[in-house]
């Protein structure tokens, strides 16, 4: 068969093109991968005992996440805790694996010096599991993001600008993960002292040169919606666990003797901006964000940390060949470290057996003592009742003996006189 019959035959069996190729069904399976597989987050809040961060959570999901009703005052915690909460919400068939994170006795002690270091190894900590997968030949097929993707910092509403704890915290974590400041318990300050409050705030960020997440601009549609929810940064949150019934809605409220705080009322507090940038806008950004700028960050100074004279090697498997270097390092620590600790044992075994001999020689020698002091009371016993008898007997005779003597002379007297010879007056 010559060339050209031979591309004339392959022309023929392919069908003609059509309007449709199926590329523009790649949102539909983006969907149906997301609702199978669901979303992981990881939700950090930070702030000082007594700000609300408990309730402010069930209000953000609208869930009892947290139970607060036997909420109990706990003392001043000397060093910050890291505590985690792993919860599962669906929402129309939407899954969101949520992971909170707390972090009790934050900004609670006397001296809060370096009060942010436990943070930073914890999230760092969390890169490190990401960076370890990534750089591993054989990875996980279902591999679950834990890295924090935000930072809900909770701020006093003092109403005088930022504390030097506010300021130094986000400094040194602005670089690592988003933060988002919010201004806790907002219906402590009146609308005019929330906005002097608010443009110190952000004064006071500027003039440190702090960097917070940066909420994406929206479409053309909703820009200036999404324009006017990002100037009321930082947002000032009211929470509560309060429900009552209005219009046919369940809403959440805080009711005082002036009035009632509506939680989800933009003109009370700006809870609603908050969620709708947050979860219902730029969730998924927060995620991506985290990955391609802060994670991307870490795993740059961890290369910069490799050695320098690394040649052409490709980093990963240099990296590989460190990882293998130090595991062959901890494992022969680990047996000189056995094997000292045998050796301290078998001497600390041996010490108590001596000790345990000497003991019972010890034991042994004062049984011995103790059987001849016992052969020398018997015999001691022996001889004086032996001689306390030879005493009795000796007493017993010569009261015989004075017995019989006095029957005598009796008798002599009693003869004497019989037989005439007057008074005796003795014998």
């Amino acid at each position: 068969m010559s060339r050209a019959k031979l591309d004339e035959s392959r022309t023929s069996n392919f069908k003609e093109p059509q309007n449709y190729w199926g590329f523009a069904n790649f949102p539909n399976q983006v969907f149906r991968r997301a609702i199978k597989n669901g979303f992981d987050f990881t939700l950090m809040v930070v702030g000082r005992s007594g700000l609300g961060k408990s309730t402010f959570i069930n209000t953000l999901f609208l869930a009892e996440i947290n139970d607060v009703s036997d909420y109990a005052p706990e003392l001043p915690a000397s060093t910050v805790r890291i505590e985690e909460k792993h919860v599962k919400l669906v929402e129309n068939s939407v899954t969101l694996n949520l992971t909170l994170v707390d972090t009790p006795g934050f900004g609670d002690a006397v001296n809060n010096s370096k009060c942010w270091d436990p943070i930073i190894k914890y999230v760092e900590s969390k890169y490190l599991e990401f960076f370890s997968e990534e750089i591993r030949i054989e990875r996980s097929e279902k591999w679950v993001d834990k890295c924090v993707h935000l930072c809900l910092y909770f701020i006093e509403p003092s109403g005088h600008g930022l504390k030097p704890i506010d300021i130094e915290f986000m400094k040194q974590l602005s670089g690592l993960i988003n933060i988002v400041p919010v201004i806790a318990k907002a219906d402590c300050l009146t609308k005019e002292e929330l906005l002097r409050f608010k443009a110190q705030i952000n004064k006071d960020i500027e003039a440190n040169s702090i960097k917070l997440y940066k909420f994406p601009d929206g479409d053309e549609d909703n820009e200036k919606i999404t324009h006017d929810l990002r100037n009321k940064l930082p947002f000032a949150i009211v929470g509560s666990n309060m429900i009552k019934d209005k219009d046919g809605k369940r809403v959440r409220y805080r009711e005082y003797p002036w009035g009632v705080v509506e939680v989800e009322n933009m003109a009370h507090n700006d809870f609603i901006a908050l969620r709708d940038l947050i979860v219902r806008t730029n969730l998924i950004d927060m995620i991506d964000v985290t990955r391609s700028v802060h994670y991307e960050n870490y795993r740059y100074r961890q290369m910069e940390k490799l050695p320098k004279n690394s040649g052409d090697r490709d980093p990963f498997t240099q990296m590989e060949e460190e990882r293998r270097n130090k595991e062959k390092e901890l494992t022969e620590k680990k047996t000189n470290m056995d094997k000292l600790f045998d050796e301290k044992v078998r001497e600390r075994e041996n010490n108590i057996q001596k000790r345990k001999n000497d003991m019972l020689n010890f034991e042994k020698e004062q049984q011995q003592c103790l059987a001849s002091k016992k052969q020398e009371l018997e015999r001691l016993k022996t001889e004086i009742f032996a001689a306390d008898l030879a005493v009795t007997q000796k007493f017993r005779y010569k009261g015989v003996m004075k017995t019989q003597i006095a029957q005598a002379r009796t008798k002599l007297r009693n003869g004497l006189l019989l037989w005439g010879y007057g008074t005796v007056t003795s014998v």
